[in-house]
């Protein structure tokens, strides 16, 4: 049964709506993204010299923070350690090969960005990954497999040991953690006897720690038991066009959320100049919100530190919208009305707020009975809506047809 800090937890996240995901590590000196290690077959020993060559110059916490918050931004969920066993933080557990002892930098990124995300008043949560591409003791799964490990030093107790001993330091070194994000345990999917992550213990142990810390893990699976957020990555809730979510069925009891690119990858990638338009990142947030959802977006950092400009110019973008609209967004849960090809509606209190976003008729029926609809009008400038009742709902009679990117009518739910 989960705590009641958890259950508040879980509440509080459903608030935040939008996130900001980051994968950041070695992997951005390549360009070629976080899987480059496996893509390109690197040589273990090889790919482990990269380190001794990181050197983000210009990173600083402070301004990446300062960019997210104003950009209407809650939470921030970022890779302490991706595929390629590199740990982004101060690990003992990592036998030297963090960002601390391994690089020239010397400096835990993750506690500077603990710090900004404090004074910011932005949630930290952390990535983890369950497989490992660089120790030995790591059970070879289906990635990696052409990197030069030997393949006689695999246990998995060790390597149980060694993760559990990081998520303690991740739990324990950094102040309040909002949630652990876990990846990479369909790296033994194919397993033909089934392979047993010792998932509810690992799960147990983060909420003995911090029992308001969330859990969630992008298997593509339906929930385990222990977890608190359902992930659907590059999709929304019920929907599975890239592939990952066939069979998932969207959970009512906890916390969602959709987790999707700005550009076309996660990781850095040096031609990758295909960033969604700001547009289009909008109408995710608002699609996410209508599903009862948070949008976890992600930004690959440059190997010197910095974010994109292109990432930042979505970013300041985004943030002249939630700043005039965020709160048909913040604090909501999905409205009255499901879903429909011309937008969704979102609900707080008794507040019910129209997000049409698709739409070329000046009449938009909303099919709710069993409630009464009263003083509608447009969230933008406050002038009235028509409401005409009929006995299968509501017809609102628009001063125009819809233009915007979002055209929000509030409506008053008696």
């Amino acid at each position: 049964m989960p705590s009641s800090e958890n259950l508040k937890a879980r509440s509080e996240f459903q608030d935040k709506k939008l996130g900001i995901f980051l994968h950041w590590g070695v992997y951005a000196m390549m360009g070629q993204g976080e899987w480059v290690m496996n893509n390109r077959n690197i040589n273990y020993e090889e790919y482990a010299k990269l380190p001794a060559g990181f050197y983000p110059s210009k990173f600083n916490a402070e301004e990446w923070v300062k960019a997210f918050k104003e950009a209407g931004v809650n939470y921030i969920t970022f890779t302490s350690r991706h595929h390629d066993g590199f740990s982004m933080f101060n690990s003992k557990a990592s036998e030297g090969y963090n960002i601390v002892e391994a690089t020239p930098f010397k400096r835990d990124v993750i506690k500077e960005l603990a710090d900004a995300c404090a004074k910011y008043g932005i949630t930290l949560n952390f990535y983890y990954s369950h497989l490992d591409w660089h120790r030995l003791d790591y059970p070879l799964g289906s990635t990696g497999r052409q990197l030069g490990r030997p393949t006689d030093y695999q246990n998995w107790n060790s390597y149980y040991r060694f993760m559990n001993d990081q998520l303690t330091e991740l739990l324990t070194q950094y102040g309040p953690i909002g949630a652990i994000w876990f990846d990479g345990v369909w790296d033994h999917a194919g397993d033909t006897v089934p392979f047993d992550w010792q998932l509810e213990e690992q799960y147990a142990l983060i909420h003995r720690l911090q029992p308001a810390c969330l859990v969630g893990n992008n298997h593509h699976k339906n929930l385990n038991p222990g977890e608190d957020i359902q992930i659907f990555e590059r999709d929304l809730p019920g929907q599975n066009t890239a592939g990952y979510s066939g069979g998932m069925q969207v959970s009512n009891e906890v916390p969602l959320e959709s987790c999707q690119t700005m550009s076309d990858v996660w990781g850095y990638n040096i031609t990758d100049v295909h960033f969604k338009s700001t547009d289009e990142l909008i109408k995710m947030l608002v699609h996410a919100a209508g599903l009862n959802a948070n949008l976890l977006m992600n930004i690959g950092p440059q190997p010197d530190g910095q974010l994109p400009a292109e990432a930042l110019k979505r970013l300041k973008e985004i943030g002249g919208w939630t700043s005039q609209y965020g709160e048909t967004i913040y604090g909501t849960r999905g409205g009255l009305v499901s879903p429909r090809d011309w937008g969704v509606t979102t609900q707080k209190g008794n507040k019910l707020y129209v997000h049409i976003l698709k739409w070329q008729d000046k009449g938009l029926f909303l099919p709710i009975t069993g409630h009464k609809l009263s003083n509608a009008k447009l969230f933008k400038d406050g002038s009235q809506v028509k409401l005409v009742k009929s006995k299968e709902g509501y017809l609102l009679e628009l001063p125009m047809v819809p233009d915007d990117i979002d055209t929000i009518v509030e409506i008053t739910v008696d």
